[in-house]
């Protein structure tokens, strides 16, 4: 199975926070995850997350979704 770095969101309306988790490629966004990795509050505007958890999923082979790949960009998130 294929694992993916994504967002899973949480919050009210309107007032948005999202985690950023390690789940299998074919579970739903808000569904089972196999690690959380970190957070992301758009509203503050910052990003934070645990780059050793990072660079160990992304060498086992798990992939960001364009998303998450703009936001580790954005904010100078290392995962290598």
């Amino acid at each position: 199975m294929a694992v993916k770095l994504r967002l899973q969101r949480f919050g009210s309306n309107k007032r948005p926070f999202y985690r950023v988790v390690a789940s299998e490629s074919n579970r739903s966004r808000d569904g089972r995850f196999l690690e959380i990795l970190g957070t992301y509050d758009p509203l503050v505007g910052k990003v934070l997350v645990d780059s050793e958890k990072v660079s160990k999923w992304m060498s086992n082979g798990a992939q960001p979704t364009d998303t998450v790949k703009s936001l580790f960009k954005k904010y100078n998130v290392t995962g290598k």
